[in-house]
């Protein structure tokens, strides 16, 4: 297995790292169960975010008695100093630590820096001198903001979206920090559920010598699916550069990641899913898209407001109620039998 030094923080692990975003979706001891699995099979970097409910709850109640063995990286979307003290603190006590290895800026809008007059970076820089912290991260979804964020000097990591379906500005980031020894923590690897064949999504990470990718991870099946990669680990080949051809030519463009960050919406239309039906039922096993709740569920966007709230807040900046219009069209299509799902 490829060990990754992610840039100047030092930190050195298996390219194979733990998301903890989905465990919030599983009761405490599945979550300790699978956290637990995850680090005897290999696993060190865990990352979390005190936005993702009980995660870091989880991560406490699980490693309590492991800390020194792995790396734990979080990340707060406090807007205020005051917020962001509270983050911190909150952070430090759920996880059952009293320090954190990577403490990252959460999908931020804006570069913070020193003397911006926000107070934002001068309070990491105070949680660095109290020890409470290691290194200083941030976390974005725009080109625009990532780009500055990296030339600033000021962050040891970033982490953003990336995968396969990625296109050719994404990977200039990741390009620019290899340049600069910034790491680089992949999130969005499987791009929302939309990307099916692990062995690909793995052989393409695996070219990056600088780039860490953190897998969504909330059952025991998917675990070790990723597990058998520390013995085995895929190697880039023709055949599967051939496949992620294929499913560039399908999926790439604009499209939904169902991320979420959308919601809620004022006309109740559950968008992280609608915004992508298109692709999730040519992906998933169509019975599940097309019975009577989804259908419900996809009507609903003929009650869009078109009030742009979606919109303003998708962090990959698209037009989702056009992308809803669409993505309902070819779903009565498909019901129609219009349109044949091949």
């Amino acid at each position: 297995m490829k060990q990754i030094t992610l840039g100047t923080t030092g930190i050195t692990v298996p390219q194979n790292a733990f998301g903890a975003l989905p465990i919030q979706r599983v009761d405490f001891e599945t979550a300790k169960a699978i956290l637990l699995r995850a680090y005897e099979g290999g696993m060190h970097f865990f990352d979390t975010a005190r936005a993702y409910s009980d995660s870091e709850e989880k991560m406490g109640y699980a490693f309590s008695d492991l800390r020194e063995n792995i790396y734990i990286a979080t990340k707060t979307a406090a807007k205020t100093p005051k917020d962001f003290k509270e983050h911190l603190e909150t952070s430090l006590r759920l996880l059952k630590t009293d320090y954190i290895d990577i403490y990252q800026f959460h999908m931020v809008d804006t570069c913070w820096r020193p003397g911006d007059g926000t107070g934002m970076y001068e309070c990491m820089l105070e949680a660095k001198e109290q020890g409470k912290i290691r290194h200083i991260g941030v976390t974005a979804h725009k080109l625009d903001v990532a780009k500055e964020c990296i030339e600033s000097g000021l962050y040891e990591t970033l982490q953003f979206p990336l995968s396969y379906l990625s296109s050719e500005k994404d990977l200039e980031l990741v390009q620019m920090c290899r340049e600069r020894n910034m790491g680089f923590i992949a999130m969005k690897a499987l791009a929302g559920g939309l990307i099916s064949n692990s062995k690909a999504a793995f052989s393409y990470m695996s070219q990056f010598d600088h780039v860490l990718p953190i897998w969504g991870i909330q059952r025991m099946t998917e675990l070790e699916e990723w597990l058998d990669y520390m013995e085995n680990p895929p190697v880039m080949n023709e055949e599967i550069r051939q496949f992620i051809e294929k499913e560039k030519k399908e999926l790439t463009g604009d499209f939904c990641r169902g991320c979420g960050y959308c919601l809620p919406c004022p006309a109740g239309i559950p968008i992280n899913n609608c915004a992508r039906m298109s692709l999730m039922v040519r992906r998933a096993p169509s019975a599940a898209w097309l019975n009577e709740t989804w259908q419900e569920n996809m009507q609903k966007i003929e009650n869009c407001l078109e009030c742009g709230q979606c919109s303003s807040r998708c962090p990959y900046e698209l037009d989702t109620p056009k992308l809803l219009r669409k993505n309902y069209e070819d779903y009565k299509n498909i019901l129609s039998g219009k349109t044949v799902i091949s």
